[in-house]
């Protein structure tokens, strides 16, 4: 299939400066209502991934996200929220960005061209073949992002890749392609706008399902958050309550004794 950056195809609106603040909002409302649908159409592909990743975290695997500017910035967004969601270990889910930390508030010039420093950047977290590998690029042709992925997976490293534009080099690269085909931006190139909501969709289904399936959610409930602040320590209390019957002060005084929802759950229960 050939290859076309849809992504730097012009936008459907052409007169973007001469609309009203109201027509603004509204094209892009209606532009953002085809992200659902460009991700629906990629959950065969996300489904491979998050099921083959599941198996690879129980043998002690961690998943990483690498990208540049956006896409860089969302995944390690997501990665940062793992911890404090799911009570797992910061190293579990790592976000890597060309330029490092200094990118995620400024550009760094040049970052994203060096074909080289993708795979030095996860070499410094020693990845290895147990781990997987998901680079983000909404272009799907960030040098750094694509060498990298081309490295690991010569290393034995799984990968996949996260683009929304159909047979770009990433996708032939990574072994999974999980291809979000959104359509021309409403800033003609903004990859920001439909191609970084629709990757941060992605990620959002790729580490919830993945956390689901290990265990960290029961029912619909965060039972193993951190307990970072007063609401979430409420949070946990009333999940208690509900959980046990438990007043409401007991059922806090038991949170705060054990650490989490669901240690607290689990000793109650051994009663």
């Amino acid at each position: 299939m050939e290859f076309t950056k849809i992504t730097e195809q012009p936008s459907p609106y052409d007169d973007l400066d001469r609309m009203s603040t109201a027509e603004i909002l509204h094209a892009i409302n209606a532009e953002d209502h085809k992200v659902a649908d460009a991700v629906a159409l990629a959950i065969p592909a996300i489904e491979r991934l998050v099921e083959v990743l599941v198996g690879r975290m129980r043998r002690g695997g961690r998943l990483f996200y690498i990208g540049a500017g956006t896409s860089g910035r969302l995944g390690v967004l997501d990665a940062s929220e793992i911890p404090p969601t799911f009570g797992m270990p910061p190293s579990l889910v790592v976000g890597v960005i060309a330029g490092g930390e200094r990118a995620l508030r400024s550009p760094v010039e040049g970052a994203e061209d060096d074909t080289e420093q993708g795979w030095r950047d996860l070499a410094a977290h020693d990845i290895n073949s147990r781990d997987t590998l998901v680079g983000i690029a909404a272009s799907g042709t960030t040098p750094y992002v694509v060498a990298a992925v081309r490295r690991a997976r010569e290393n034995g490293i799984l990968t996949a890749g996260i683009t929304s534009n159909p047979s770009s080099p990433l996708s032939r690269e990574a072994e999974i392609a999980i291809e979000m085909v959104v359509g021309p931006e409403v800033v003609t190139g903004s990859s920001r706008m439909k191609s970084g909501t629709g990757q941060k969709m992605i990620c959002n289904m790729i580490t919830t399902s993945a956390m689901i399936a290990l265990g960290r959610v029961k029912g619909s409930r965060m039972v193993n958050m951190q307990l970072s602040n007063a609401k979430l320590v409420d949070r946990g209390t009333r999940m208690i309550v509900e959980g046990t019957g438990l007043s409401y002060d007991e059922a806090h005084r038991l949170l705060l004794l054990h650490g989490s929802v669901s240690e607290a759950l689990k000793i109650f229960n051994e009663k």
